[in-house]
């Protein structure tokens, strides 16, 4: 039986479409201005794309990120010819046209002085006629810009304490990621040198965020969605982040639970946790700190049984930076 040519045609085209479309979707084009240490090219510290090209790793997705200018990077994530960006903040106008994620990981710029320096400040306004270090690429706009410091722009956290520690510049404003990690990787020097503000002067969530014309826009984010706290669990947002405790809820009773980079983190409790949200629902709501260890939850560290606290040959001893990360000089 012959297959008339117009018919066989019409079922090439549409086999071409589906392949098209099952392409678009297993591979996303995004886009970013380079802002360290959540997005900038590899390399470099990068650890908002590292999370997200996971999580999408773990629904199947492949994705690339390509750096754009900051003027840029609205109309192209808006316009297209990207499907939307690893890590972006809502406004109304990009809500019009892109779908967006839970957030995964929040911005958090917090105080950072020479060891006895008042950082007890709660608004950039109260440090009117201060001199404070901010890296190159940080882009939060012109409320934050003319909020009453003056802004020294530097090369990276690197420049920012070595300015800071010269005396160059009174503060540095330092994402609470870094502050973790100089926490986690050099705890001596720190405590002998620094002191860390403990109020976020400026906060953001970060989102995916896919364009609404994407065929798979909806099925991406819900798929995304699913992989935060699973993440958080399995540690590979420890892995990925360069610290060694975070306070987050994952079991999603409301209530946040320290979480370590294994089951064997030693028999000291944490003085410091990288926490992932600064929500109340996700804040700290219990009477004592809550630990979650082979995926049981215990209501305080004494409740924790031994075998957790032994140590980890793996885990990092504090105040040793293993990770090449930054390099700090002091």
């Amino acid at each position: 039986m012959r297959v008339p040519y117009r018919f066989a045609a019409s079922v090439i085209a549409a086999a071409i479409a589906s392949i098209t479309v099952l392409a678009q979707t297993n591979q996303l084009r995004l886009v970013s201005t380079a802002w360290p240490p959540f997005t900038n090219q590899s390399p470099q510290p990068r650890f908002a794309l590292d999370l997200v090209e996971a999580a999408l790793g773990r629904i199947g997705l492949k994705s690339g990120t390509t750096i754009v200018d900051a003027a840029q990077f609205t109309p192209l994530l808006i316009k297209g010819p990207y499907d939307g960006s690893a890590a972006a903040w809502k406004d109304p106008q990009r809500e019009k046209a892109l779908l967006f994620s839970q957030p995964y990981l929040e911005n958090r710029l917090i105080l950072v002085g020479r060891t006895g320096a008042d950082v007890s400040a709660k608004t950039l306004a109260e440090l009117k006629g201060r001199r404070v270090a901010i890296v190159e690429g940080y882009a939060y706009g012109d409320a934050v810009d003319n909020a009453g410091p003056a802004f020294v722009r530097t090369s990276g956290e690197e420049d920012s304490i070595r300015q800071l520690l010269r005396g160059d510049v009174d503060y540095t404003l330092m994402d609470e990621i870094v502050v973790q990690y100089i926490a986690d990787h050099h705890s001596d020097e720190a405590r002998a040198k620094l002191q860390f503000g403990s109020t976020s002067l400026v906060t953001r969530p970060l989102y995916l965020a896919v364009r609404r014309t994407h065929p798979d826009a909806q099925s991406i984010v819900d798929r995304f969605n699913t992989q935060i706290r699973a993440m958080i669990a399995d540690r590979t947002y420890h892995r990925l982040l360069h610290v060694a405790w975070i306070l987050a809820d994952v079991d999603g009773d409301g209530v946040a639970e320290y979480i370590s980079q294994s089951d064997s983190s030693g028999p000291a409790e944490p003085q410091h946790a990288y926490t992932l949200f600064a929500a109340p629902e996700l804040a700290p709501q219990a009477p004592q700190k809550r630990y979650m260890f082979g995926g049981a939850v215990y209501d305080s560290w004494t409740a924790v049984p031994e075998k957790y606290k032994n140590y980890d040959p793996q885990r990092p001893e504090p105040g040793i930076a293993t990770v090449p990360i930054y390099k700090f000089s002091w």
